[in-house]
């Protein structure tokens, strides 16, 4: 069939960079260290009546092809059939559940019960037709993470032909759960490395080698590019898009709201990705009134949404909530283009801002229009577990403390403000089982495995499938280096993976 009218994507500091979806999602990151956006993304609108009669795959086809349409309809087709039939535990993929009066849509019924599963079950697909329709090189997904993210990506890109990925995730600052589903990946494709250091660190030294030059001529030398699995690449945050529209349409058939009614989300979140998906829906028309944006003690995104002032020069805190234990919010960057009127030398100087001083202000005028979308909270980690522990009690449902942290922050939302709200659930409290069964019964066991089955014993929560499936699972990668080693290591990784 032939292709569609193309969309062409920029960097958010620099409208001079230009790509294709298909270019955009291989190569992840502009060469700039910008995030691709599309200009005309409040222009494209989605046709939300008939959203809700479609299913989830129907309307992850819909949203695709408005926002990616480099690829045909057979390409984008293919792509939601093999990211979605039978990868995923509910035939919804991220069913609405009543918790007695509260909206939850669970997003952890992914292979790796976690929300990345969603974004990340559909990258692969997109990035392999790239390839394909680009005739590419070899491609190696380089990949921060603080739990979640590393497992979904290893379990999306395993094995898939001309892809490599390498995650690095932060030495003790995951729990032992989203360890073990790491170190015992088994494709023949992946590599998964600890650093001396936190997410940020990771994450800002994977930035770094995106934008090495000399890295990457040598790396093309070896028939081989870089791109990333992280948010940061917009062909894993559009499909987080879908389930935005599917938990306004089950509110509108569970009665909970009539058609065109305004709805909030409440969402825990550290890179800023999933909210900003979120974003996007509103954009093309989701009758969104406001979105909560949940953090835990490392509260800079709170106060970022108070104050105009984001600042990452402030002491971390490692928490039972790991995946939010993040202090530079990556996609913050493209709502901040978009509220600047799509100024990418304004937002060219702030990310300079941040990277030479740690700091910057925003504008009184953008940051009056991102408050009126946006509202922050937090709470640490004592909060949490009793939040953990009264939402079992009162209302027989299991929360993990990262949507634990979200409730906390929506309750102290609706105080003031009565529209009707759904928490996003965002993991499964099984990747965090001694914390949940400390907060909420007061005793834990050391072995993880034991733990679970006892919260499942006590509280009647299933165990996923995929997580009993670790109880003695092969490791098979260990390896630990400082965060300034990380360069050497992905070239080294290359080296083997396509040409050994």
């Amino acid at each position: 069939m032939e292709k569609r009218m193309q969309k062409i994507y920029t960097s958010t500091r620099n409208k001079d960079i230009k790509r294709t979806p298909k270019e955009a999602i291989l190569a992840g990151m502009a060469d700039d260290g910008g995030l691709y956006v599309y200009d005309g993304l409040d222009e494209v609108k989605l046709p939300i009546r008939d959203m809700m009669e479609m299913s989830y795959a129907q309307m992850a086809e819909t949203i695709l092809s408005a926002l990616l349409p480099d690829f045909t309809e057979e390409e984008v087709k293919k792509c939601v059939q093999d990211a979605y039939a039978n990868r995923f535990d509910n035939d919804d993929i991220t069913p609405l559940h009543i918790a007695k009066d509260v909206p939850v849509l669970e997003l952890f019924h992914g292979p790796t019960c976690a929300f990345k599963d969603v974004g990340l079950r559909m990258l692969p697909q997109l990035m392999s037709t790239a390839i394909q329709s680009c005739k590419g090189k070899d491609v190696m997904i380089l990949t921060a993470t603080s739990g979640d993210t590393g497992k979904a990506a290893l379990e999306g890109f395993k094995d898939v032909e001309h892809i490599g990925i390498t995650v690095f995730y932060p030495d003790h600052g995951v729990s032992n759960m989203q360890k073990l589903q790491m170190v015992t990946t088994s494709g023949q494709n992946t590599k998964v490395c600890a650093i001396q250091g936190n997410f940020d660190d990771a994450q800002s030294n994977v930035k770094k080698i995106f934008q090495d030059q000399e890295l990457k001529e040598r790396l093309n030398e070896m028939n081989t590019t870089l791109s990333s699995a992280n948010s940061i690449n917009i062909g894993r945050l559009i499909p987080q898009i879908v389930y935005y529209v599917f938990a306004y349409k089950e509110m509108v058939r569970k009665g909970k709201i009539r058609f065109g009614e305004e709805i909030n989300f409440c969402v825990p979140t550290g890179n800023y990705g999933n909210v900003l998906a979120g974003y996007y829906a509103k954009c093309m028309g989701l009758p969104v009134k406001r979105f909560l944006v949940a953090s835990n003690a490392n509260h800079v995104l709170y106060d970022f949404l108070t104050t105009g002032i984001y600042d990452r020069n402030r002491s971390f805190f490692k928490t039972i909530s790991p995946s939010m234990d993040i202090l530079i919010s990556s996609n913050l960057e493209r709502l901040l283009y978009y509220k600047s009127g799509k100024d990418a030398d304004y937002i060219h100087e702030l990310m300079k801002s941040l990277e030479e001083k740690g700091s910057y202000q925003v504008r009184s005028d953008i940051f009056k229009d991102i408050q009126k979308d946006f509202y922050g909270g937090y709470c640490d980690d004592e909060t949490c577990a009793a939040i953990m522990k009264e939402f079992y009690e009162e209302k027989g449902y299991v929360l993990d403390p990262h949507t634990a942290v979200g409730y906390k922050v929506m309750k102290d939302y609706q105080k003031n403000d009565a529209t009707p709200c759904v928490l996003l659930a965002t993991a499964s409290p099984y990747k965090f089982a001694p914390a949940v069964e400390n907060a909420i019964f007061q005793q834990s066991n050391e072995d993880e495995f034991a733990c679970m089955e006892e919260l499942q014993r006590k509280s009647g929560a299933r165990i996923p499938d995929s997580l009993l499936l670790l109880q003695g699972a092969k490791i098979r990668h260990e390896d630990v280096i400082d965060k300034e080693d990380m360069r050497g290591y992905v070239e080294k990784t290359v080296k083997e993976m396509f040409h050994d």
